[in-house]
């Protein structure tokens, strides 16, 4: 698997790489806009279906804010849920076979977990002043200054190599299960397909397999017979070049990979977002 490919350049400021990155990033941007306006707009006293779903979910998305962040920090929601699905459709996007998922790109996590940093050292100084939050860094003792500033770096660097590697890495297996199973499909077809007899065996087990899987409900018959039937099928045709064995698997994989963890690592990354501006913006009872 290959890194995010440069579609053009701008030749401003030096040359300013276009890749697929930038072009799913702003697909996605023009998607939630399009989506903020649709579902905002019409909004009738009496709701209807659509307008009771949205206002659910941006009650729920305040509710989870609150919860984790403290009442006093509701106004961090409107950023909690642009970071949320920025993250989570960054990263279905890429199912589409269109777009490559933003999420799989480290400058795309690694922006995010810098914007993170930034407005924690922020908060902090406009509580504290900038005195008051450079004196954290000396806390408790003058000798643990390195390990403080060890935990500042080592904040946004975790956050962004955990979304990304996830997402990066369920990628990069899904490709490898392709070309495992393209292989596989290729060697069998060809092996099969040598003999005419041994390809009618097989497509007759096949059958067999199916119809005793109606029969017995037995799920795992029927998949078998599925794939010995097309195997043979697939060899008396003479066609060996049809990667037949990636019907299936792929997609399961996609379910965990692309579904699951996307959504997960979504969350994961909104939640630590929420947890780390909290603990900058203490309530004032607290300050």
């Amino acid at each position: 698997m290959n890194g995010p490919k440069i579609y053009f350049t701008i030749p401003l400021f030096g040359g300013i790489p276009i890749t697929q990155t930038t072009v799913s990033s702003f697909a996605v941007m023009l998607l939630l806009c399009i989506a903020g306006i649709v579902l905002g707009s019409n909004l009738q006293k009496r709701p209807g279906r659509r307008q009771v779903l949205v206002e659910k979910g941006v009650t729920m998305l305040y509710g989870m804010v609150e919860d984790t962040m403290g009442k006093h920090n509701s106004y961090w929601t409107p950023y909690i849920g642009a970071l949320f699905l920025s993250s989570i459709f960054g990263s279905y996007i890429g199912m589409t076979g269109i777009f490559r998922s933003s999420t799989a790109d480290l400058s795309t996590t690694v922006t995010w977990a810098l914007m993170t940093s930034v407005i924690c050292w922020a908060c902090s100084i406009k509580a504290n002043g900038v005195l008051g939050w450079l004196k954290g860094f000396t806390e408790p003792v003058v000798v643990m200054t390195p390990m403080n500033l060890v935990s500042e770096i080592a904040q946004p660097i975790s956050m962004a190599f955990r979304h990304f590697g996830n997402i990066a890495g369920g990628n990069v297996l899904t490709s490898l299960v392709y070309s495992a199973l393209a292989t596989a499909s290729a060697a069998l077809l060809g092996l099969v397909g040598k003999s005419i007899a041994i390809g009618i065996l097989i497509l007759l087990g096949g059958v067999a397999l199916l119809v005793l899987g109606v029969r017995k409900k037995k799920l795992a018959y029927k998949i078998f017979g599925a794939v010995f039937a097309a195997t043979g099928i697939l060899s008396l045709l003479g066609l060996a070049g049809v990667p037949y064995l990636e019907v299936g698997i792929p997609g399961i994989m996609s379910l965990y990979f692309d579904v699951f963890s996307g959504g997960v690592q979504a969350l994961v990354f909104s939640l630590l977002t929420m947890v780390y501006v909290s603990n900058a913006c203490p309530p004032p009872e607290e300050g």
